[in-house]
């Protein structure tokens, strides 16, 4: 598999890396095609009985590219709900994917990247890692991966840490379900590697139906949440508020929300 944003090892334990290390491996339109792709064509091969996600440079991964959220602010209708349905056809991809996936995270996490995790199936991180759902920070609301962390960590943490873009460490994540292992950095290759070794002990139809069956008692109508998300964050994309947030975030300064307003351009 060749891809621009991803580098890919496919085998019993397959291997994809989030390959832009540049910009902390930030997620644009081509990032999420590509993983949406990757995760399909993998889920496919029967060959796969593991994959596992990780990352080039010194972060996991920093969220949406912002250069995108900024182009995709502008857009309106159908074509707002499509360009917004990329992030929700990533996490659905990975999520769906049939064979278990583990995240090796390391660094930094933000925003739309804590969705990609989400999505996965069990997250081993470094512990001195930091997380942060930022979207609020930026005028937006962490809406199209809510249907995805909701199920890990529930109203309560999503509320304390939705609401305010507080920063957290890897205690935290774990607490809250967000993060399985939190390890020194010197660990974590190992601690994945003995995730691996367990799941590939067993049978690989059982684990897949296993998987596919918490899923889908976890998230029933899992399409009617992601299409009432895709209706949010397309409303909310287009407010003074958000481009104000993504103006301020360019600029270096704090957003002065006050005088934005809330009301969609137009």
């Amino acid at each position: 598999m060749a891809y621009e944003r991803l580098k890919v090892e496919v085998g019993a334990v397959s291997v994809v890396g989030l390959s832009r290390p540049e910009v902390r491996n930030a997620l644009d339109a081509l990032a999420f095609r590509e993983i949406a792709d990757c995760f399909h064509r993998l889920s496919e091969d029967e060959r796969v009985r593991v994959v596992v996600l990780r990352a080039e440079g010194k972060d996991f991964c920093a969220g949406a590219d912002i250069s995108w959220m900024r182009e995709a602010g502008l857009l309106q209708g159908e074509a707002a709900r499509k360009d917004a349905s990329l992030v929700a056809g990533m996490c659905l991809a990975v999520a769906g994917c049939r064979a278990p996936v583990v995240a090796r995270v390391h660094g930094s996490v933000f925003g739309g990247g804590l969705g990609l995790l989400a999505a996965c199936d069990i997250v081993v991180a470094e512990a001195s890692s930091r997380m942060c759902f930022s979207e609020c920070r930026l005028g937006v609301a962490p809406a199209v991966i809510s249907p995805f962390v909701l199920p890990k960590i529930g109203a309560s943490f999503a509320l304390r840490y939705y609401l305010t873009s507080k920063p957290f460490g890897m205690d935290e994540a774990v607490r809250m379900g967000l993060v399985h292992e939190a390890v020194p950095v010197a660990e974590l290759d190992a601690r994945v590697d003995a995730v691996v070794a367990d799941i590939l002990r067993n049978g690989p139809g059982a684990v897949a139906e296993a998987k596919a069956l918490i899923r889908k008692l976890a998230s029933p109508d899992l399409d009617g949440q992601v299409s009432r998300c895709l209706d949010v964050l397309v409303r909310v994309r287009s407010t003074a508020e958000a481009q104000e947030g993504l103006k301020a975030f360019l600029d270096g300064r704090p957003a002065s929300y006050a005088a934005s307003g809330a009301q969609p351009k137009g």
